[in-house]
């Protein structure tokens, strides 16, 4: 039994438009911004919650619970450019942009968008963008904070 690298193996675009996110197009995944060479390696943080919901009685002896809504803490930490492309990332999204974030995992990242790979498509609203503070022997960095805004395909299928 072998072991799934992450080196290499994500990609992540900015997708202004999807029609279906359980199942976008390879043609709606390719008009997106190729944001992958920009976010720093721990820089992808897609972190979901679910809350508990207290199942107990009056007459138990055990608290008891179920699952209850699912939330994700979303943010991004971008390299910044020091030419137009490069940068893309910094002066795009900006503070009430809005698009959907396409996240292909295991699979090689030169790999072309194709029908019948899996992705993640989150709907999102982009926060106010955070400088990174300076530190010596570091690129210039920024976080964009973003808040998911309808439940997201975290099991999607491209078609």
């Amino acid at each position: 039994m072998a072991d799934l690298i992450n080196d290499g193996k994500t990609r992540v675009y900015w997708v202004p438009s999807i029609s279906n996110i359980n199942a976008p197009t390879v043609a709606e995944l390719n008009a997106g911004s190729d944001y992958t060479q920009r976010i720093t390696p721990d820089g992808l943080k897609l972190d979901p919650s679910t809350a508990d919901v207290d199942t107990s009685s009056l007459a138990s002896t055990f608290d008891t619970k179920t699952v209850g809504r699912v939330g994700f803490d979303v943010e991004v930490t971008f390299k910044r450019g020091d030419t137009g492309p490069e940068d893309l990332p910094y002066t795009t999204l900006k503070y009430g942009v809005s698009g959907f974030m396409a996240v292909r995992r295991g699979v090689a990242y030169a790999t072309a968008w194709a029908a019948g790979q899996k992705a993640e498509i989150y709907p999102i609203t982009c926060g106010e963008p955070q400088n990174v503070s300076p530190a010596a022997n570091e690129v210039m960095k920024f976080v964009s904070p973003m808040k998911v805004t309808s439940a997201p395909a975290t099991a999607a299928t491209v078609a």
